[in-house]
């Protein structure tokens, strides 16, 4: 059992590793190109995102750092 959960664990860390790989590309391919059918609107998402957690407040700030501790490095 302790094996398959490391397998598991190491499998969606890889899908981590690869969409956020994805993420940046996205975000660069979206400043220097605009708005493009594949990568469409990733900069406009992610600039909503911020705006409603700073919208949120309190709770806003609190998601904010519930997310940078889960994708932050696992080192």
């Amino acid at each position: 059992m302790d094996n398959a959960m490391k397998i598991v664990g190491s499998f969606v860390s890889g899908l981590q590793s690869i969409f956020m790989s994805l993420l940046g590309l996205g975000i660069v391919a979206g400043l220097l190109f605009g708005d493009v059918a594949m990568i469409g609107g990733v900069v406009d998402n992610i600039t909503a995102l911020v705006s409603e957690l700073g919208n949120g407040g309190l709770v806003g700030l609190l998601v904010a750092i519930i997310i940078i501790h889960l994708l932050g490095d696992k080192k």
